[in-house]
């Protein structure tokens, strides 16, 4: 439980350097299983703020729609889901993001997620990692080869890496 708090008080720390930002996305990045969700949701208790589910709450909103809409519609109806969670001060958390990967949907979810975090600080758990590769250092989801595999540059994120499954 020390490791939370530490990683808590570094997540905090981290919060409140970008909050004078235009964007003010901090990734939390770290494999399945790793602690993310753990992460977020002791700082949503030292906070007072909510965790958006993304997977359920915007694949429910997604499933009401015909599926030649749903890619034109999921980034509008995850602003909307995200809209009343982040009010005022309270930074807006998000877990589960894995259906922003789906390829049927043709989303960017580091653009997204960037967009989300105009103004506002959201923290978000990136399923995957950072790695060191020949382009640089690169944020990382799935194997090369996946339907859902992305990578992208890290320049400009804001990322805390969990290192250790044992939180």
């Amino acid at each position: 439980m020390g490791d939370t708090g530490n990683l808590t008080a570094r997540l905090h720390d981290l919060a409140a350097d970008v909050a004078s930002l235009h964007s003010q996305l901090i990734l939390l990045v770290a494999p399945p299983g790793s602690g993310k969700t753990a992460l977020l949701g002791a700082y949503a208790n030292q906070r007072g703020a909510p965790v958006l589910a993304v997977g359920a709450s915007l694949g429910a909103a997604l499933a009401a729609l015909p599926r030649q809409q749903r890619p034109l519609q999921a980034g509008t109806l995850l602003r909307e889901l995200a809209a009343p969670l982040a009010g005022g001060k309270l930074p807006l958390l998000l877990d589960n993001l894995e259906l922003l990967f789906d390829a049927s949907l043709r989303l960017n979810p580091i653009l997204l997620l960037k967009n989300l975090a105009r103004g506002r600080v959201v923290v978000a758990a990136w399923p995957g990692e950072v790695r060191q590769t020949t382009h640089g250092t690169r944020l990382i989801y799935a194997r090369r080869g996946h339907p859902e595999y992305r990578e992208e540059g890290v320049e400009g994120l804001f990322t805390l890496v969990i290192t250790r499954p044992d939180l």
